[in-house]
């Protein structure tokens, strides 16, 4: 032992920055790796004196050396390429750290166990650590999604299908939409944290090694660890993998759907909506005028590479027997890195929505590009009344053509068919060409959002 180790945080110091956060690259670093199996042998050691298995006087010496700053990482590894994995090695260096200090001490480390349970309940212990900093991160994104929601309720805009112009909607609506599928991912997502659970099964699932007291030491070791005891060991049932895998790769989709969005909107032909504006951010290294969307490309990045490592884990599930073989193996690297990237995507939509920059009036003015055609459905519908929806429907196209070819508003092109002031007055004509009195149930739809949002939020704190 050299106490030699890696800095517990970014393994690339120079793109981790962008792409992950502090937190999930300390959630999930070397160290942090080493430290989840060394609290599983504490534990266990705990929960074997607790039962009676082990003596009570071998518990300190083992606790003591239960410290990843004691050992040396790459000494580690390198066993590790050896023994095909690092639990293998790690129970050797604590098993002589102990030996060291108490020898008898040391014929109890790792009793009854297997490589895999160290492995895999050290992993649930790093999960959940991370998944609790990264709902932090969701949460406030939540609540900035909520409050644009909420201010620009009443924010007229285009909506737009296939990237084209086609009716009014509210930027308050636009926002719901991202908040709605933010809370299902939550929701998602606390469901696959309710999936962590202790991994204890001994060699080949029945804890035969300890006899009659397994159960008990099971039962005692998920109270040390305060992690669920499942009804029976899953080593072969990696859907406790899969799962918040999967959770984690829509939740890249979802934010990927906002980056999108958010950076259509921040072409300079549109210019409705803004990334903060901080200094050394977005620049270019020849165009001084530049204001690249730095978060939406790592949103959408992340939205790209995410699905190859859900995928990875998802036909990482099939595994054989008892324990598998590759399977497993193709996990320790996958889900690091899923995790490291969603974190990294999160934090950036929680700062960009924090920040957002909205364009009220180019928003509006976007609403008068096409001189009022976004609105000829809404004179379709009401002249369908007094006309059928048939005849209002010709009628109004005639008329669209007729503005497009001209370059005449809409409105004034109908204005002159005696027809339609007949049947709609130029008032009511003119009342239908108010994008805000053509928006539908968009605010009752914000409101649906919202609600659901407090109520989740009531039932968080």
């Amino acid at each position: 032992m050299t106490g030699i180790r890696p800095p517990a945080g970014h393994a690339d110091p120079l793109l981790d920055p962008l792409f992950t956060t502090d937190a999930a690259a300390d959630a999930f670093s070397p160290t942090a790796r080493l430290q989840g199996m060394l609290e599983f042998e504490a534990a266990l050691a705990r929960a074997e004196a607790a039962v009676g298995v082990i003596p009570a006087h071998a518990v300190p010496a083992i606790e003591a050396a239960c410290k990843a700053d004691l050992y040396d990482l790459d000494a580690l590894g390198a066993e590790a390429a050896l023994a095909g994995n690092t639990a293998i090695p790690m129970v050797g260096h604590l098993t002589r750290a102990v030996k060291a200090t108490d020898e008898e001490a040391s014929r109890y480390v790792h009793w009854g166990a297997t490589s895999q349970d160290a492995m895999d309940s050290g992993l649930m212990l790093q999960l959940r650590r991370f998944l609790d900093g990264l709902d932090a991160d969701l949460a406030a994104l939540a609540d900035g999604l909520a409050d644009l929601a909420e201010r620009h309720r009443a924010t007229p805009m285009v909506a737009r299908t296939w990237l084209q112009h086609a009716l009014p909607t509210s930027f308050g609506l636009k926002a719901a939409g991202w908040l709605d599928a933010l809370g299902r991912d939550r929701r998602r997502i606390a469901a696959a944290r309710g999936g962590l659970a202790l991994q204890f099964g001994g060699a080949a699932g029945t804890l035969a090694a300890l006899g009659d007291a397994g159960p008990a030491v099971a039962e005692a070791l998920a109270r040390e660890l305060d992690l669920p005891l499942p009804a029976l060991p899953w080593h072969a049932a990696r859907d406790r993998i899969a799962e918040p895998a999967s959770a984690l790769g829509i939740l890249a989709g979802t934010l990927g759907t906002l980056g999108r969005d958010i950076s259509l909107m921040m072409q300079m032909e549109v210019a409705e909506a803004f990334e903060p504006s901080i200094p050394g951010r977005g620049g270019s290294s020849t165009m001084p005028h530049k204001r690249n969307p730095v978060s939406c490309a790592v949103l959408l990045s992340t939205a790209i590479r995410a699905p190859a490592l859900v995928g990875g884990l998802l036909a990482a599930q099939v595994q054989e027997h008892e324990r598998g073989l590759g399977g497993w193996h193709a996990e320790w690297q996958a889900l690091p890195d899923l995790c490291r990237l969603v974190a990294g995507a999160a934090r950036h939509a929680r700062d960009t929505i924090a920040g957002l920059t909205v364009d009220a009036e180019r928003m509006r003015a976007n609403l008068d590009l096409t001189r009022g055609l976004i609105l000829a459905e809404a004179v379709t519908m009401a002249l369908g009344d007094r006309m059928g929806r048939m005849a209002a429907h010709s009628r109004v196209a005639e008329a669209s053509r007729l503005a497009s070819s001209t370059g005449r508003p809409l409105r004034d092109v109908l204005a002159e068919d005696a027809g339609v002031v007949e049947a709609l007055g130029i008032g009511g004509l003119d009342r239908l060409f108010d994008p805000l009195r053509y928006t539908g149930a968009a605010s009752h739809f914000i409101d649906r959002v919202l609600d659901t949002h407090r109520q989740a939020k009531g039932r968080q704190s």
